[in-house]
């Protein structure tokens, strides 16, 4: 992640959700364990990208996204009771994939970042492609932060 996490700002993310934790996110120590944070962050990517499906019927299943990697900065932890706001962008453009970020927080606080690498998929031909340009089009006009194109 070229910036700090902790730099993270709410205001900058356009798509949000928001998820309480539950009772079993919990770990032994009485924080939310890592793994539920990959969890929290499938939830909202999927969902910025759902709204992208709503207009085509072939999103998911002839071509889409898929996961090729994922990694956190854990910044301060969570406990039960809590309601996070999850904020999900494009950060980054390149030929046929797209780096995924999203900041998760309790109030206006950064809590953890994640961020991802997802691949555009041809599922017919099992093999990635270009991201199209009604793709790109379609997440620069709904980004607060535009994306590096590389």
């Amino acid at each position: 992640m070229s910036q700090d996490p902790r730099a993270l700002k709410l205001a900058d993310f356009a798509h949000r959700i928001e998820l309480p934790v539950r009772w079993g996110d919990i770990d032994m120590l009485g924080h939310v364990n890592n793994a539920k944070f990959f969890t929290y962050d499938e939830s909202s990517r999927i969902q910025y990208f759902e709204a992208l499906a709503e207009h085509d019927p072939r999103m998911w299943k002839d071509y889409g996204l898929i996961l090729a990697n994922i990694g956190a900065d854990f910044i301060a932890q969570v406990h039960y009771p809590a309601k996070l706001v999850i904020g999900t962008r494009i950060a980054k453009i390149g030929r046929s994939s797209m780096t995924t970020l999203s900041g998760l927080f309790l109030g206006e606080t950064v809590v953890a970042a994640v961020r991802g690498t997802v691949v555009w998929f041809d599922y017919v031909n099992q093999k990635s492609s270009p991201v199209p340009e009604h793709v790109r089009q379609w997440i620069a006009e709904r980004e607060i932060i535009k994306p590096d194109q590389g």
